[in-house]
């Protein structure tokens, strides 16, 4: 079976670099997969979770937070703002932050970034979700 290269990286550095057989990201215009081989391409993420399928039938799961993915046919890169692998999610911290989120944005008050605290609360789930298989 065909595999390509997949990289994940952040600003603090790489998250995961290892070979697939396929990658399906959730872009800002849809769900994508892609297989080796496939044609050039970039395209914006969503908040979202990125499945990547092993040989062997296994599949690993990584929490993205935007950002870009990169296909050429022998390697993809997804380049975001922040990203965690499902198994080094912190549950108990994800929780919190979905909280503290809920919180902000049930206060109403003029003065809170509704924007930032939706994001965080997409964020939050994201990472939850992916830490429990939720996908």
């Amino acid at each position: 079976m065909k595999t390509v290269t997949v990289n994940i990286v952040t600003p603090d550095g790489p998250v995961y670099d290892a070979e697939v057989t396929m990658v399906i990201a959730k872009t800002t215009s849809g769900e994508i997969g892609v297989l080796p081989g496939h044609i050039p391409m970039v395209a914006p993420l969503a908040i979202g979770a990125v499945k990547l399928k092993k040989e062997g039938g296994q599949t690993e799961l990584a929490a993205v937070n935007g950002g870009f993915i990169e296909v050429r046919p022998d390697k993809i890169s997804i380049l975001a703002p922040s990203a965690e692998v499902a198994e080094t999610i912190d549950l108990a911290r994800a929780k919190a932050a979905l909280a503290r989120a809920e919180q902000r944005l049930q206060q109403k008050q003029d003065n809170i970034d509704f924007k930032r605290a939706e994001l965080a609360l997409q964020r939050a789930l994201n990472r939850i979700n992916v830490q429990e298989g939720n996908i």
